[in-house]
């Protein structure tokens, strides 16, 4: 389910919501992807292709899909309990509305 998500981020990417390059990188168990995010468009990549991403997320994979597919979003409990990992979470929210979500 996971690959099928990242698959389809391209074809769902929403251009106008980014307005700087912006590098993601993601860790969900073994998932591993690196998204890199335009004013144009999305290109993800298997694991991890940059040193220092613009947001880190690192969760598993369940609770990465009760965010996607669920519309759940982390409150400050969910950081805190380290359920869910990010140098940028406001750059989370960015991401997410990049997809329409």
């Amino acid at each position: 389910m996971i690959e099928t998500i990242f698959a389809s981020l391209p074809g769902s990417y929403v251009t106008g919501v980014i307005d700087r390059d912006s590098v993601y990188y993601f860790s969900m168990g073994t998932v591993k992807k690196t998204v890199r995010l335009t004013r144009d468009g999305c290109v993800v990549e298997n694991g991890r292709t940059v040193d220092n991403a613009d947001c880190v997320c690192k969760t598993d994979e369940s609770f990465f899909l009760s965010i996607w597919e669920d519309g759940y979003r982390p409150g400050m409990g969910d950081f805190m309990s380290g359920k869910i990992k990010s140098n940028n979470p406001a750059a989370l929210q960015l991401f997410l509305r990049a997809f329409g979500k």
